[in-house]
């Protein structure tokens, strides 16, 4: 970050010392005024486009790997952590229960199972702690 704060610094000098060298009033004389205000507006709209995708930039990972110890630790079975999956993909509990081959109450039940044991009280978040723990990509 401080990195990126003297870049900055620095264009911003570079540009006041390009300003004086260029002798600003003749230039001004020379060219309207909404000109330069539009320079300059576009420099600096063009320049937070180029701050905002570096900083918002994020390195690549690698393959996910599950946390299997917070898995063996919050005591989630195969069939809970499946359920956990499609829960995940957005899928409802019939649709969950028809790609598993369950039932929608047996679904329901591993579900209630899933927030008890990521104390949770909504699905979105026990994806958001599921997520938190390596439990899902």
């Amino acid at each position: 970050m401080t990195r990126t704060i003297l870049i900055w610094a620095l264009v911003l000098a570079a540009g006041a010392f390009a300003l004086q060298w260029l002798e600003f009033q003749y230039l001004a004389r020379r060219f309207s005024f909404e000109i330069y205000v539009g320079l300059i507006g576009t420099a600096f709209a063009v320049g937070g486009v180029w701050l905002g995708w570096r900083l918002s930039a994020r390195s690549a990972s690698g393959p996910f790997a599950r946390n299997t110890a917070a898995q063996a630790s919050l005591g989630l079975t195969g069939q809970e952590m499946k359920v956990l999956e499609r829960l995940s993909a957005g899928l409802s509990n019939k649709e969950i229960a028809r790609s598993l081959g369950l039932s929608p109450n047996t679904v329901k039940t591993h579900l209630a199972n899933l927030f008890a044991k990521l104390e949770v009280a909504r699905r979105t978040q026990a994806i958001a702690r599921a997520r938190d723990l390596q439990l899902i990509p």
